[in-house]
């Protein structure tokens, strides 16, 4: 198989065709499979462009959607682009101070040197100092793509907030570092400003909307010796990287790296491919969620630097020296190392080490490691120590269920430090592949479908300014082509007052997290709560496809119910019905009307109630949520300072599904719960990633919301009067494998922190559910897991960094 196997694979399983329950009135056959030629371009470089951002100061002349090769880049793999290509991100010839508000400038031009990389910083809070003269925005969204080809750069290209980069998915494009390439990384999404002493652009955990796709980036005309990095990748929530390629050196002792990322609060990305280097990947991240990476051929696979806790789901590791070489024994806030790697669905081949630790456990938690799942081919070592020293012994074999920390079950608050085997989680058939493998699904992106394939709303009469009502437009697009045209919705915001209903059938693809917003009297009820999308009817089935998509409200909307998730993929059809890179933002950012002006901290407004609920899952669907974050805003996007705001939320995450369902995303910041399973089954959740509201206990949960029995609402006291990270009723067959449980502050303090008082209790589950919980990490919390709301696992038990952690617990 050519190097490129996986991303020409990736390309012909998009284009497949997809299965429908029901079509349009204007239909009069399904979509079935793509009807481009080959010779045909990706449909989104040839369709109409008229996306706007509905709340930039200049919508008018603001231009979303920037070709490249318009603004005079060649690909031809001989002229050096990168200043055409600079041009496109910026699309300003000039810094200055008001354009900055406005449009997509920087006010410190980042020389095009190789930086010292700074000492790690921030890991011991969730807020930080901005020290970057950039703020974020929410007004700026852009798409640079790339038509097939292959383009010189000779310094780093600088990515931007609320920015996609995308390539032709058809015939991925070339990033071609040029042999005199003088720069930190082909593409920087945290560029350090020269001698500023390791400030950067951006916030690291605030630098949220980034995307990176279908790109291939070779290093290889560089020298091995000299250091080279295909991607900085500092990001945190809401970002991707997919279908990406990076050619290294296979010279010895070369210095290439396909990404190096040293901070940040993320994230997710999937279907990458590395080939060469002295690294694959490094990585060092609050939390992260990685699904089918591939090295080949490097030095080391995965150099894991510190974190409270990534999770890979499904790798390949061919030809390599190690696997993942992990940092470890830090476990105190001033020495944080790796505190958590959960790696599930394995293949590993003629690789001397599997997994190799920096220093020993000796007996007590020094890293929790969790293995499942893991096919080991000519392996020797499977888990070793720096030094040679073997903790699990190799081969030709398949590692079942293995862990390296504390391990727990029922209601025992006692501790068993295993380096062994430990408990093997039920997987239900429905969530698994045809190879035993938990399923996993790529972003769509239709790569083989025509232009002709596609109906975008804005050519149907929605305007996406912001303003005007489109819930009729928009209903009319889907009521007239759901089934036979895919549904583009032109970057815009869509203002809609009352419930969209989606049918299934449908597949929806958005251009720079296209948003629906929702306001009016229909969401203004608590008591009365609405969805405002509704996806598929009740009981039905078919695809019903998302991609690229925001929602969010125009407050106050306290009786909004953002997503009501219906529908069920058809049986033979897992993952038919999911969602992509598709996200629910609450408050926050222009538009809102719930920003810094309007909602700051201590103000407990009515005003600020954002929503009801994010995602209802409700009993006879099924989903496969990939990448979705649900936040209700902390701070303010479109402030100076990024502000921190008091904005209200009833609830995150509510599955009643019977499944499957696979949740791999984040939810944050709602006042009663951010997952909440209720005689729910057959659910994996990757990587799940809460933070408590900054303001409670003030007002305590679930004020300014009231507990409703019928959405089976969990009950509060003065003991537990702040919100649940995750809380299951009456559930089974739940995997969680990885979770991040945080509570930063308590009414805006964090002299809590020291202490774990932010927060009693943060993880509980009721007798009657059957759940397998692997890598859970917590912060500020003084019972890491409840049962019945009677505390069990205590923080102060598994120290592993600013983090605490316990590898594996059980019913």
């Amino acid at each position: 198989m050519s190097r490129y196997s996986k991303s020409l694979l990736f390309s012909a399983l998009l284009a497949l065709s997809s299965l429908v329950s029901g079509l349009g009135t204007s239909c009069s056959a399904p979509l079935g499979g793509g009807t481009a030629a080959p010779s045909d371009p990706y449909w989104l470089e040839t369709i109409k462009h008229q996306g706007t951002s509905a709340f930039n100061s200049d919508p008018s002349s603001y231009q979303v959607f920037r070709n490249v090769k318009n603004f005079g880049a060649k690909g031809d793999g001989v002229t050096d682009d990168t200043a055409a290509i600079k041009h496109v991100i910026v699309l300003v010839p000039e810094c200055k101070l008001t354009d900055f508000l406005a449009r997509r400038c920087h006010l410190v031009d980042v020389a095009e040197v190789d930086l010292v990389i700074p000492p790690r910083q921030c890991r011991a809070s969730r807020v930080s100092v901005n020290t970057s003269t950039n703020r974020t925005r929410s007004v700026t969204p852009a798409i640079v793509y790339f038509p097939a080809g292959t383009y010189v750069v000779s310094s780093a290209i600088n990515t931007y907030y609320y920015t996609q980069m995308i390539g032709d998915a058809k015939n991925p494009p070339t990033l071609l570092a040029s042999s005199s390439f003088n720069g930190f990384a082909v593409i920087d999404a945290d560029p350090y400003i020269p001698n500023g002493w390791g400030a950067q652009w951006f916030t690291n955990q605030n630098n949220f909307y980034r995307s990176v796709r279908n790109l291939i980036i070779d290093l290889r005309q560089m020298p091995a010796s000299t250091s080279a990095i295909g991607l900085h990748w500092q990001v945190a929530q809401a970002t991707s990287l997919i279908n990406i390629v990076v050619e290294m050196s296979t010279a010895s002792n070369n210095k290439h790296q396909g990404i190096f990322m040293e901070n940040g609060s993320g994230g997710f990305m999937g279907d990458i491919v590395f080939n060469g280097g002295m690294y694959g990947i490094q990585v060092g991240n609050q939390q992260f969620t990685v699904r089918n990476l591939t090295v080949n051929n490097a030095a080391t696979a995965v150099s894991g630097i510190w974190n409270w806790g990534f999770t890979f789901q499904g790798v390949t590791i061919n030809n390599c020296q190690v696997g993942f070489d992990l940092t470890t024994g830090g476990t105190t806030t001033s020495n944080q190392t790796v505190g958590s790697e959960a790696i599930i669905d394995a293949v590993v081949t003629n690789t001397p080490i599997f997994v190799r630790s920096s220093v020993a456990s000796k007996g007590q938690l020094a890293g929790s490691l969790v293995l499942n799942n893991i096919q080991l081919n000519n392996v020797p070592t499977a888990v070793g120590v720096v030094g040679g020293t073997t903790v699990l012994a190799g081969g030709t074999k398949t590692i079942a269920s293995w862990g390296q920390g504390n391990v727990y079950s029922g209601t025992s608050g006692s501790k068993t430090f295993t380096q062994g085997n430990i408990v093997s989680a039920n997987k239900p058939s429905s969530l698994l592949n045809s190879a035993g493998r938990i399923f996993g699904k790529t972003h769509p992106q239709y790569a083989n479908y025509a232009v002709s394939q596609f109906i975008s709303v804005k050519s149907q009469g929605a305007k996406g300014d912001g303003h005007t009502d489109d819930t009729a437009a928009i209903q009319n697009v889907l009521n007239e082509y759901t089934g036979c045209k895919i549904i583009f919705f032109d970057a815009g915001t869509y203002y809609v007052t009352n419930t969209i209903q989606i049918p299934a059938g449908t597949q929806i693809v958005g251009e720079a997290w296209s948003v629906i917003m929702a306001g009016g009297s229909a969401f203004s009820d608590q008591n009365n709560p609405r969805a405002v999308i509704q996806a598929g009817a009740a009981n039905s089935q078919g695809v019903l496809e998302i991609s690229d998509m925001l929602f969010t409200t125009a407050g106050p909307a306290p009786g909004a119910i953002m997503i009501e998730w219906n529908v069920h993929d058809p049986s033979g059809q897992q993952g038919a019905a999911g969602m992509w890179d598709s996200h629910i933002r609450l408050g926050g950012a222009a538009g809102t009307n719930m920003q810094s002006s309007q909602c700051p901290t201590g103000s407990i407004s009515a005003s600020c109630q954002a929503a009801f609920l994010g995602i209802h899952l409700t009993s006879g669907s099924s989903a496969y949520l990939e990448g979705t974050w649900v936040w209700t805003a902390d701070h303010d996007l479109d402030s100076s300072g990024s502000t921190q705001i008091s904005i209200f939320t009833g609830r995150g995450i509510l599955s009643e599904s019977h499944g499957p369902v696979w949740l791999i995303g984040t939810s944050e910041h709602a006042a009663l719960y951010q997952y909440s399973l209720v005689n729910a089954q057959n659910h994996y959740i990757g990587f799940a990633q809460t933070e408590t509201p900054y303001y409670q206990p003030s007002p305590a949960a679930p004020a300014p919301f009231s507990t409703v029995s019928s959405y089976n609402d969990p009950t509060f006291s003065s003991s537990i009067d702040m919100a649940w990270g995750i809380y299951i009723q009456s559930s089974s067959n739940i995997i969680i494998f990885g979770a991040g449980l945080y509570s930063f502050f308590n009414n805006y303090s964090q002299d809590c922190l020291s202490t774990n008082t932010c927060q009693a209790q943060i993880f509980n589950v009721d007798s009657a559910s059957s759940v397998t919980a692997y890598s859970v990490s917590t912060i500020g919390t003084t019972y890491q897991l409840s049962v019945s709301q009677n505390g069990v696992i205590h923080s102060s038990d598994n120290a592993d960094g600013f983090q605490e952690t316990f590898t594996a617990w059980s019913t």
